[in-house]
C-alpha cells in the first residue's frame, strides 16, 4: 500500500509542477475571445475534445433565427457503459465490483 501511495504522491507532485509550467507559459491577450459572427441558422455543428475518461461530444443544433435550439454535452461514460457490459458476459456478479471500479464510469455522465 505505501508503495503505491507513494507512486501517487509522486504523479500528484509532478502534475502539479506541470500545471505550474503551463500557467507560466500562457500567452498573454484576452481569455474569452468576441465571436467572429453571428451563428448560422439552422445547422448542427458536432465536435469532440479528450477528456480524462476519453471523448466528450458536443452537439449543437440552432433554429431558424442563428440561436441555440438544443446543446449536448455526452461524456465517455455514455459508450463506454456498454463495454463494462461486455467484459461481465459470462462472469461472476462478485466481479462486478472490481470490473466495475476500474473501469472508472460517471454514473451522472451517462445521464447527460
Amino acid at each position: 500500500v505505501f508503495a503505491r501511495a507513494y507512486v501517487r504522491w509522486s504523479e500528484v507532485k509532478r502534475s502539479l509542477a506541470f500545471i505550474r509550467e503551463q500557467l507560466d507559459a500562457l500567452p498573454g491577450g484576452q481569455v474569452i475571445a468576441p465571436p467572429a459572427g453571428p451563428m448560422a441558422a439552422n445547422r448542427a455543428v458536432v465536435s469532440l475534445v479528450e477528456g480524462w475518461r476519453g471523448e466528450i461530444c458536443h452537439v449543437a443544433l440552432t433554429d431558424r433565427e442563428g440561436r441555440f435550439a438544443s446543446y449536448k454535452v455526452i461524456d465517455p461514460s455514455f459508450h463506454n457503459w456498454f463495454g463494462l457490459a461486455m467484459a461481465m458476459r459470462n462472469q461472476e456478479i462478485s466481479d462486478f465490483p472490481l470490473c466495475n471500479k476500474s473501469f472508472n464510469l460517471s454514473y451522472c455522465g451517462h445521464d447527460l
